[in-house]
């Protein structure tokens, strides 16, 4: 799992999000190392304590390194070790896939008034020209247009999913971008021509035909950005993606690194893709999922 190219790679910008700014606010991002002690504090939770470094910085978050798992929504102390102060944070979620060695989350500054890196940065932008989004509560469904931090268009622009609270469920659910709903039809019924080319659109202006789907079963590994990693067979392929059949619980809307075809040992190439179908199958814990591929 350790070594995946362009894990380290950087976020698309914010305007590709439906209904974001097109102001990255790239001023108040830095790319600084700095030593951290980050504790778990919640109680009745196991603890833990790791000395490590931020990757990137901005005025209320940070992205960091985290050999332990973490999880969204949960909240950690964070000790700036060159100044030896602490704050609250809480982990939006992965910017990168998770491996053995950890993974990098983006977390956020619990307390806006705190200054944890002790630099200044520029006054915040007007509200106006910050970035947002229509997001959707994946467990309740739920749709609000959604100020965005910088942080969490980093994790949202990476895995394709963020961590918030929703007031509905109750608790931290996972938020994706608002996406249409489409029906599927059942197995052996033809799919609409419309819903084809939502699913894999076609390329511009010469070549406007939609990418045919051969049925092919070819072994694949999924991956991730939250540490699931899984070897599986394709029940179709095209130019544009692929479909699968899965226990796992994937959202629509998230991004996962697809091989296909996978090879144990061999020279395997991860893609990024965006999970844009997602079917129960009834009587069993499997779901058929479709993903295209992310240019």
């Amino acid at each position: 799992m350790a070594g995946v190219a362009g894990s380290n790679r950087e976020p698309l910008p914010p305007s590709d999000l439906p209904g974001a700014g097109v102001n990255r606010r790239r001023s108040e991002r830095l790319l600084l190392t700095v030593p951290i002690r980050v504790e778990r504090i919640e109680a009745g939770s196991k603890g833990f304590a790791e000395t490590t470094r931020t990757l990137v910085i901005n005025r209320h978050g940070a992205r960091i390194q985290l050999k332990h798992p973490v999880a969204p929504g949960i909240v950690l102390r964070i000790t700036n070790l060159a100044g030896n102060h602490s704050a609250q944070f809480r982990v939006v979620g992965p910017t990168s896939p998770l491996s053995e060695q950890g993974g990098e989350w983006g977390v956020e500054c619990l307390d806006e008034k705190v200054n944890l890196w002790g630099i200044g940065f520029p006054p915040p932008l007007a509200e106006s020209t910050q970035g947002s989004a229509l997001l959707e509560c994946r467990q309740c469904h739920t749709v609000n247009l959604t100020p965005l931090s910088v942080v969490e268009q980093d994790v949202l622009t990476t895995a394709g999913l963020i961590g918030r609270e929703c007031k509905g469920c109750g608790g931290t659910t996972s938020w994706g971008v608002a996406e249409q709903s489409i029906a599927f039809p059942e197995p052996g019924q033809a799919m609409d021509p419309s819903i084809q080319e939502a699913l894999e659109p076609p390329r511009p202006s010469e070549n406007r035909r939609v990418h045919p789907r051969v049925a092919l079963q070819l072994p694949i590994r999924v991956r991730s950005y939250f540490g699931v990693v899984e070897f599986v067979k394709s029940e179709n392929v095209s130019r544009g993606g692929l479909g699968f059949v899965s226990e796992k619980d994937y959202q629509m809307g998230e991004i996962v690194l697809v091989t296909c075809p996978y090879e144990k040992g061999g020279s395997n190439i991860e893609t990024r893709a965006k999970v844009v179908r997602r079917r129960e199958m009834k009587g069993t814990p499997r779901r058929v999922y479709g993903v295209r591929y992310e240019r």
